[in-house]
């Protein structure tokens, strides 16, 4: 057994961001497992575990798996996730419950299994994959936001709570990149009368931002970068476009932004 060899968890390494991370960890050495419920594309140095990241139960049996073979985890990368879009008011529960249970509680379950064995080896990083949207709610996506948003939240908090059993953790703000997930969004214009045709020209924008973004291998190997690194920042975004954007957050008053993100998503 290569104990150099880095032992990596990817959630969602079936497509997008997630596959395109596994692969730039694949080809510098790692050994990756793939969580997901579909299997991707072969790819050498990855092996693939039936997993549905909203059932605590698959989670943990699946990390179970990983340690029986390996013996340790090194990584836990929690990619998995997809969009809805819609106005909120016209938005089911339901579909709003399923975009935090893959999303947000996705994320919860996998690292819930993985941080106990971290802990024991007092050694370990995990990565959340949030979004620009966390810092930036985009109208019409309120509840993908949110998740996005719950993320970062919970990756941060989870942070402190770990860092003196020698985990580190980190929160990835992806903006918008080049992936299926644009083409796989459950879009819902209940309400586009009521709202005058603002639903789907809000969401019209979001994609054409997508299709034009940062292709997805090349975010891929920055998050790679950032997983395999010597130093493991609390927070990266990736673009520069979307590190000043996240920046002004921190500058501008809360109504001045939303009334800026309003004018580009929602008018």
């Amino acid at each position: 057994m290569n104990r150099n060899r880095k032992i990596v968890l990817i959630t969602g390494a079936s497509s997008g961001i997630g596959l395109e991370t596994a692969r730039a960890l694949a080809s510098s050495g790692c050994r990756v497992y793939d969580l997901s419920r579909h299997a991707g594309p072969a790819v050498r140095g990855m092996v693939h575990i039936d997993t549905d990241v909203t059932d605590p139960q698959q989670c943990a049996d699946a990390v179970r798996r990983v340690i029986e073979a390996e013996q340790r985890i090194d990584i836990l990368i929690s990619n998995a996730g997809f969009g809805i879009s819609g106005a909120s008011e016209f938005t089911r529960p339901e579909d709003a419950r399923r975009q935090m249970d893959v999303n947000f509680f996705g994320a919860f379950h996998i690292s819930k299994a993985v941080v106990p064995f971290m802990r024991k080896r007092r050694s370990g990083r995990i990565l959340f994959i949030s979004s620009v949207a966390a810092p930036i709610p985009i109208p019409f996506q309120a509840f993908y936001s949110a998740s996005k948003a719950a993320i970062r939240a919970y990756g941060r908090a989870l942070a402190s709570e770990v860092r003196p059993f020698g985990i580190r953790v980190c929160v990835i703000l992806p903006g918008d990149i080049r992936t299926g997930f644009t083409a796989a969004r459950e879009k819902s214009a209940a309400g586009e009368d009521v709202y005058g045709g603002r639903i789907s020209r809000s969401v019209a924008v979001m994609e054409q931002d997508e299709t034009t973004g940062i292709r997805a291998d090349r975010a891929g190997k920055l998050i790679a970068g950032r997983a395999l690194g010597l130093h493991l920042p609390a927070e990266y975004t990736i673009g520069a476009k979307y590190k000043l954007f996240v920046f002004l957050t921190r500058l501008l008053p809360a109504g001045l932004l939303d009334r800026i993100v309003g004018k580009i998503y929602a008018s």
